[in-house]
């Protein structure tokens, strides 16, 4: 693990320069000192980095095949284009401290995104939105110079709108199996409080992440009195790890039930739990209300995966192929966001009809066999330039 003290270093000695405090982060010399010890002893067909935070260790990786000869391709997946979700981050974050931050991070971000896509064999995505991202980036910056990189020479001929390749994100089938394979029973509506349990809204993610607090909340303070104003009996599960203060309030903030009186215990904020799928498989209803991101939500996709009804934003939903009104519904404001989740939960057929198309379109298009098939591909092609 990263010392915290490491990181503050890090952070704090990119201030001064061009690099991105994200780029830095987690440099630890070391893992660098390993890595250099790995190649020097072993054979490897290809390295393989991951996230903006990674990338250094793939320079690091380049580096040492270039001085000692050793032919090794490095592939870089960037994940996401950080610099996109920055954007929309320093606008929509509900926290300021966020929106500071990414604001901070935006200009030098987009720059390093940039000069990155000329510094690797080749580049990976999980969209085509962040694909088209980094590309306009490239040809913005990919010049750049910074302090302490060496621009190093790739083999690549295709411009650098064909460079990224999209590869999807992959869900394991097997474990986020669909309810009625799980043989569990999802939440249902019910009039009174001996007919069943409760309908459950659920938004799974992990909570200290500035993107699901924004979203977390919105759901909670915006979105769901419209719901209880129809459905006072609904419930709400936050499901993840490292929830902030400002979440686990949400479950001590009061709603008002049946005729107005205050009704606790609406909202659940679970923390850690050691397993997800089943609270995926009993929703009523699984809400993704994200106001910004970027690349393919593991979150939509997983409950897709477990035949749970999905209601989520176009910014959420953008990186997938999925149809909207077919496989999901995607709801771009409060109130048809709200409506959306009060239809499902008052048609149990929607909910299932919505439930099984979503299940299909992540195993035609998200299987980690194909997603898994597909990176080997890329990997010999990569090895064979």
């Amino acid at each position: 693990p990263l010392p915290k003290l490491r990181a503050l270093w890090n952070s704090a000695s990119a201030l001064p320069t061009r690099t991105p405090l994200q780029a830095r982060y987690c440099w630890q010399p070391a893992l660098a000192d390993l890595l250099e010890q790995l190649v020097a002893q072993e054979s490897f067909a290809v390295a393989h980095v991951e996230h903006l935070r990674g990338a250094a260790y793939g320079l690091h990786l380049r580096t040492i095949a270039a001085r000692t000869g050793y032919a090794l391709p490095v592939v870089w997946d960037s994940v996401d284009c950080i610099s996109h979700l920055f954007a929309q981050a320093a606008k929509r974050s509900r926290s300021l401290s966020g929106r500071f931050m990414t604001t901070l991070e935006l200009a030098r971000t987009r720059r390093y995104e940039g000069w990155l896509l000329d510094q690797f064999p080749q580049v990976l995505v999980t969209s085509k939105v962040d694909q088209q991202a980094l590309c306009t980036l490239a040809k913005q910056y990919r010049t750049e110079p910074f302090c302490g990189n060496r621009v190093l020479p790739t083999r690549r001929t295709e411009t650098c709108c064909e460079k990224p390749v999209v590869l999807p994100n992959g869900v394991d089938l097997s474990y986020f199996r669909h309810r009625a394979a799980a043989q569990v029973q999802e939440q249902t509506t019910s009039d009174t409080a001996d007919s069943g349990p409760p309908p459950t809204v659920v938004f799974s993610g992990k909570m200290s992440y500035h993107a699901n607090i924004t979203a977390a909340r919105y759901l909670v303070d915006e979105i769901m009195p419209r719901v209880w104003a129809q459905y006072p009996e609904t419930r709400v599960q936050l499901v993840g790890k490292d929830p902030p203060a400002q979440i686990r309030a949400l479950a001590r903030t009061a709603t008002h039930g049946p005729n107005g009186q205050p009704q606790q215990g609406a909202v659940e904020v679970t923390g850690t739990v050691p397993d997800l799928p089943p609270y995926l498989q009993r929703a009523t209803v699984a809400a993704a209300p994200l106001l910004y991101g970027a690349g393919i939500q593991n979150k939509v996709l997983e409950a897709m995966a477990c035949g749970a009804p999905v209601v989520t934003t176009r910014q959420a939903a953008g990186g997938m192929q999925a149809k909207p009104g077919q496989d999901l519904l995607v709801a771009d404001d409060t109130q048809t966001f709200a409506d959306e989740i009060v239809r499902l939960i008052a048609d149990p057929a929607e909910r299932q009809a919505l439930g099984d198309a979503g299940r299909a379109y992540v195993e035609a298009n998200h299987s980690w066999f194909a997603v898994v098939d597909r990176l080997e591909e890329i990997y010999q092609t990569t090895m064979a330039q």
